[in-house]
């Protein structure tokens, strides 16, 4: 009898849920977007394009590895023990990931599957792989290193001692610290313990260069600590590196020195800081007196990276830390060595002053009041070199949990907008705040921007196919970031998203200033694709699509801002980079307070709403200001407020403020209680749960105004939702442009406001008609709507407190079903969370991390991404090998066949990259076979058909005949040498024979 009479008190006669039961409210969960949880790790793979991302374990959620690719390519990788992710490489088609359980573990790319894992004799302290082998070398805190066999999934008879134990007996804790190979030479291997650095041969099985660094009394060192410099001390030892070419070597220490190795005798070139030079030399140098110093203490290395141009004698250094402690803003610091001398022609001074005299050192900029704990360097094309070869951008994170990428060399900053995969930009930095709305699927195709920008790096792997949506509206989110970026893009709906790229505004522009930017509400509109941003210190932006006429020109001096109730013309503020995107149009400042409530109808009106109870609508045909009105001077206030806790609750007030003042507002198309004529009316919802209604009407002089029609009382607290529905049917009557049509046509909607206040709902004829309640039982909400279930009708769904999502009936406000959210969202932000009319829902999972799910499922669970991730179409860039000169010489050229065997062992079968070389082999012979039996004619032997003892002969033959020409081009050399001077010596007699007939010719006479 309730329900009954709750539908005669609302004006509703129809049941507008009468096909909908609690069997069809059930929770999909539909997809992920951001990180769980602080980034820890970071990997790039140059010929397959992809990027890969290790968190930490917290509370949010277990440490994982998330690979991106073009799009909205994502596969996401487990641990098979809860763990946080401390370093990631990629080998092939295998990425090799190392946990703080010092677990191993091996993903296949391919089959996106974990293949292995397995946990080392001892504690991992530092990893390396090479593309071109099938092999982890893994340094362990105990000075050893062994090997683990990738392909075969067991680990390796092959062992290395502790080879500074063998130098050095004494030494009680030697842990290694860094492995490297050699560049050119694979089967040379750079190890770093915490006493010094070893080069270790493969083929001699032993090591063959100590590099120990040794700071005589006297000498500065990196730190100058006056305490310590009348003392001798050896610093230890935190990264070792090889030149790109392999030339030399560097070490860096925990005083911050900087030591380059000459590889031939094991000297020091040179041992520097980012600021000063011949470090390891008494009272030499930039070095101060012992008398004079004072405690100058500097951070440590964090990480160093030795990289190069696509010369790879072009090199040059870059590192995190060496800068002092009480530096302002420590970062990112690149020392640009320039071009290396030839070093068979240079002396031992051009070698030092090389390393004492770069070209210049820069510091990349950073961002304040945060310190850069590491980075990534993107190749343009290589995987070798350490990946340090030509690199365009460095991914870098940050202490606060961030990322930002810059430009390589010059460190200016790159927007990751569609250069990154979306789920980085909620990092990129933080998620300030997010809205949420439908925008018709026709509108969304066309909004695309078109920006300069530099290559992309994020173009591999491919999309899987989903089903389409059977909606015409996208779910697209606004996302607003701490650096005054708005970002809009798709989030879908667990369905195929044909317009995958986002759009970016720039807030910091259109103000005008580039500090105090943090939003407080943004809306969109649906129909026309505009945005409007309202920040906490009052201005309201508004972002239009369109072209830039002032492409790629700088910007003019911009305007000042126009005082407040005026608009302000912002159009000259755009990006000059940006093409056509969201272009900044207007902005207004009311100076009434934060922006609490904000709507951009979709037939050209923008509402917004002022802590201190402002309301100012705008028509964007103007643009103009065509209605302000303060809520103290509209509706009576009353005293009286909610007391007592529900589940240890308050009724939230928004920003801590008693004035009422607008939460929600919401357009719509309808009849209002004692018209005979609908109209556009505009409500709005305030925080002392009032409802006013405004009439929206066309003035003699061509523009709109808005009057106040009436308002009702509806509860102690906070307005949280207002939805406008035809009474017949429950379809949304909101302001759209066909019902806008229809007003010209005469046609009346008989329509009635569904709202939801935290502790109630209600169902009433606007302005001022009581109407059917329900209140909520020991339960607030956060957010409500609205929604359709597919045709069968309409309910009321809401977000509540307790973690779960409740349908009720319309007219009759009966709940219909409950599903618990919690397992998803983030109880602790679930009134940050939003529903739209399709019974989606997007909330914070985490700090990072968005989940998008529906109310109307099936009960389905997170499905693991179908997304392509490896392409073995794309041909392996083969590793860089020794010069000619360096064979010629005598050095043994060692091939990765050749590291199977010193590895793996003479047992070890071919191992599946082999095979799979052979059957490719077998298949060109076969072909080659064909092509010759159809001509035929008798096929040419093929080369890499050849047995082992061919091999070898051949290789013989082809160093003799190097040999030979060498010979025949140091005869040459003498024989022209030899000619050049007989040709002089003829000069000079000729000359002299001259000179004496000249001579004689002038005494005689003649």
């Amino acid at each position: 009898m309730a329900h009954f009479l709750r539908g005669k008190q609302a004006g509703v006669q129809n049941d507008l849920s009468h096909g909908i039961s609690s069997e069809f409210f059930m929770l999909d969960d539909l997809a992920r977007y951001g990180v769980n949880s602080q980034v820890s790790a970071l990997a790039y793979e140059p010929v397959q394009s992809l990027l890969a991302v290790g968190t930490n374990d917290s509370q949010f959620g277990p440490g994982q590895i998330y690979i991106y690719g073009q799009r909205r390519v994502c596969v996401t990788f487990k641990l098979q023990k809860r763990a946080s992710v401390q370093e990631i490489q990629f080998c092939g088609d295998k990425l090799v990931v190392l946990d703080s359980k010092n677990d191993v573990t091996i993903f296949n790319l391919d089959s996106r599957k974990r293949i292995a894992t397995y946990a080392p004799p001892g504690r991992v302290t530092a990893l390396s792989t090479d593309p071109s082998l099938d092999y982890c070398l893994t340094g362990l805190q105990n000075g050893d290193i062994v090997a683990y066999d990738l392909d075969r999934e067991h680990m390796t008879p092959f062992r290395i001692p502790n080879l500074w134990r063998e130098r050095n007996p004494r030494a009680k804790i030697v842990s290694i610290v860094s492995l490297q190979l050699h560049p050119k030479d694979i089967g040379s291997l750079l190890i770093g313990y915490s006493e010094g650095a070893v080069i270790y041969s493969f083929k001699q099985n032993k090591a063959t260069k100590y590099f120990h660094y040794e700071l005589p009394s006297g000498a500065p060192g990196g730190n100058q600590d006056a305490r310590n410099v009348t003392q001798a001390r050896a610093p230890s030892l935190t990264h070792a590196l090889w030149h790109p070419t392999g030339t030399f070597v560097l070490t860096a220490h925990e005083d911050t020195s900087l030591v380059f190795w000459d590889l031939r005798d094991g000297r020091v070139l040179e041992a520097r800081t980012v600021e000063d030079v011949a470090v390891n030399l008494p009272s030499t140098g930039s070095a101060k007196r012992a008398d004079a110093l004072t405690a100058s203490v500097s951070n440590s290395y964090a990480k160093i990276a030795w990289c190069s141009k696509d010369n790879p004698d072009d090199t040059g250094i870059l590192l995190v830390g060496g800068q002092s402690a009480t530096a302002v803003a420590p970062g990112l610091t690149f020392i640009d060595l320039g071009p290396t001398p030839v070093y068979q022609t240079s002396s031992w001074d051009v070698l030092t002053n090389h390393f004492r005299n770069p070209k210049r050192i820069h510091i990349l900029p950073t961002p304040p009041n945060a310190k850069v704990t590491n980075f990534l360097l993107i190749p343009r094309s290589s995987p070798h070199f350490a990946g340090s070869h030509d690199p365009i951008a460095i991914i870098a994170t940050l202490s606060s949990g961030e990322l930002i990428t810059i430009s390589f060399p010059s460190g200016h900053p790159i927007s990751p907008t569609n250069l990154l995969h979306v789920s980085l930009s909620t990092v990129h930095p933080f998620i300030t705040k997010f809205a949420f709305a439908d925008v018709d699927r026709t509108r969304w195709l066309g909004m695309k921007e078109f920006r300069e920008r530099g290559p992309g790096f994020l173009l591999g792997g491919g999309e899987a196919t989903k089903p389409m949506k059977r909606h015409e509206s996208r779910n697209i989110i606004q996302t607003a970031h701490a650096d005054g970026t708005i970002r809009v893009w798709d989030v879908g709906s667990g369905d195929q998203i044909e317009n995958g790229s986002a759009l970016q505004a720039d807030l910091a522009r259109a103000v005008g200033r580039w500090d105090n930017l943090n939003v407080a509400q943004m809306a969109m509109s649906g129909a026309t694709g505009e945005l409007a941003v309202g920040l906490q210190s009052g201005e309201v932006v508004v972002f239009r699509l369109n072209k830039n006429p002032n492409f790629g020109r700088p910007p003019t001096g911009g305007s000042e801002n126009e005082a407040p109730g005026q608009m302000t013309d912002i159009r000259q503020r755009a990006d000059p980079a940006l093409r056509e995107g969201l272009m900044p149009l207007t902005l207004t400042n009311d100076q009434q307070g934060v922006v609490t409530a904000m709507k951009l109808s979709n037939i050209g009106f923008l509402a917004s709403g002022y802590e201190q109870g402002g309301i100012t609508v705008i028509d964007l045909r103007g643009p103009a200001i065509i209605h302000t009105a303060l809520l103290s001077s509209l509706v009576t206030k009353r005293s009286g407020s909610i007391t007592g806790t529900i589940r240890g609750r308050k009724p939230s007030q928004s920003h801590g403020s008693t004035t009422e003042h607008p939460s929600v507002i919401e357009f719509g198309i309808m009849t209002l209680d004692g018209d005979d004529y609908s109209s556009i009316a505009m409500f709005v919802g305030t925080n002392k749960g009032r409802v006013a209604t405004f009439k929206i009407l066309p003035s003699q002089s061509g523009r709109f105004t808005a009057e106040f029609v009436g308002a009702v009382n509806l509860a102690e607290d906070r307005v949280v939702s207002i939805s406008p529905i035809v009474a017949e049917l429950g379809s949304s009557a909101s302001a759209t442009g066909p019902a806008m049509v229809g007003l010209q046509q005469g046609h009346k909607i008989n329509g009635v406001l569904v709202v939801t206040t935290i502790s109630s709902a209600h169902i009433f004829r606007p302005a001022s008609a009581k109407g059917a309640a329900k209140s909520f039982d020991n339960v607030f909400c956060d957010a409500a709507t609205v929604t359709q279930y597919q045709q069968r009708g309409y309910a009321l769904v809401g977000l509540f407190g307790d973690g779960c999502a409740r349908a009720f009936s319309l007219p009759a406000l009966k709940e219909i079903g409950s599903v618990r959210l919690n397992h998803i969202l983030d109880i602790k932000r679930f009134s940050d969370a939003k529903i739209n009319s399709a019974g989606d829902v997007v909330g914070w999972t985490g700090p990072s991390e968005l989940a998008v799910a529906s109310v109307w499922g099936a009960g389905q669970p997170l499905q693991p991404s179908a997304d392509k991730l490896w392409d073995p179409t794309k041909t392996p860039i083969s590793r860089p090998t020794i010069s000619n000169l360096q064979w010629i010489a005598g050095t043994q050229y060692i091939t990765p066949s050749d590291m199977d065997v010193l590895i793996g062992g003479p047992d070890r079968p071919p191992s599946k990259r082999m095979m799979a070389e052979m059957r490719a082999q077998q298949d060109a012979e076969f072909q080659r076979q064909r092509e010759a039996a159809k001509t035929g004619r008798q096929a040419a032997p093929d080369p890499s058909q050849e047995s082992y003892w061919q091999y070898m002969q051949r290789q013989i033959q082809e160093r003799t005949e190097n040999l030979g020409l060498a010979s025949d081009s140091m005869d040459r050399t003498a024989e022209a040498s030899s000619t050049w001077s007989d040709d002089v010596s003829k000069f000079v007699a000729k000359q002299k024979r001259q000179a004496v007939t000249g001579y004689l010719t002038s005494k005689f006479g003649f």
